[in-house]
């Protein structure tokens, strides 16, 4: 019979102060960016017969996106 040794390591409870502090900033700001970014740019060019929908489904999806790729972080 053959015994494997795993070495684990412990990871430390806190986490590494750029997780902590800097990858949130960046992640508010991009986030931020990207809806307003795509709020704006929804309504530059008001379609005929669109109205309130087309910036409310571009805020919707560009909310979803943001929730998307960094609500992990």
């Amino acid at each position: 019979e053959a015994t494997v040794d795993i070495d684990v390591k412990s990871k430390s409870s806190q986490p590494h102060w750029y997780e902590r502090y800097v990858q949130p900033c960046v992640a508010e700001l991009l986030g931020s960016a990207l809806f307003i970014f795509i709020g704006c740019l929804s309504v530059v060019e008001d379609a005929e017969g669109a109205g309130r929908l087309q910036p409310a489904l571009a805020h919707g999806l560009a909310l979803g996106l943001t929730v998307a790729v960094l609500g992990d972080i």
